[in-house]
């Protein structure tokens, strides 16, 4: 027997769920543009995008420098670029995550993604909702709901195969 108290939740799943809730914000918002936070929210956004057949290019987000624990994390984070190839300005934005738990995460997606323009209104989509907010955030699509007090952590690994584990 391991002593490993991790456990896997079915992120395939939560994939099938994410997607058939995402698919009426498509047809209420025809010209929305995905953007995938970096790095588990790409995996998910990725997959997204094949499975509802999305032609636009996908946005992608790297959030480091706009953490509010930027300070905490060294002076070494790792810190990819971002790229969003198109205009956003007045465009309706998905937003896509692995995890949502506090809403910090969120908070500095949105602070990159207005640097880039000032959509029309941003969607936001995630895999598993944790709860336990700090910041008033709410999904407008969620894959699956996590009680917070079931678990310490959920980690997304991947990308192939996408994989949830709990510790």
């Amino acid at each position: 027997m391991s002593n490993d108290p991790s456990t896997t939740l079915d992120a395939e799943q939560a994939l099938t769920a994410l997607s058939a809730a995402v698919e009426p914000l498509l047809h209420a918002l025809p010209d929305a543009l995905m953007v995938g936070i970096q790095t588990g929210g790409v995996w998910v956004a990725e997959r997204l995008h094949a499975e509802l057949g999305l032609t636009e290019s996908l946005g992608e987000l790297n959030i480091s420098f706009y953490r509010d624990d930027f300070t905490r994390i060294g002076l070494h984070p790792h810190v990819g670029p971002s790229r969003i190839d198109t205009d956003i300005d007045g465009r309706n934005i998905i937003l896509v995550d692995d995890v949502l738990h506090t809403g910090r995460t969120i908070r500095a997606a949105l602070n990159e993604l207005f640097d880039y323009g000032r959509p029309a209104a941003v969607r936001l989509c995630v895999l598993v909702d944790r709860g336990a907010r700090e910041l008033p955030f709410a999904p407008d699509a969620v894959g699956t709901r996590v009680d917070p007090g079931a678990v310490e952590h959920i980690k997304l690994t991947g990308p192939q195969p996408l994989a949830l584990v709990q510790r």
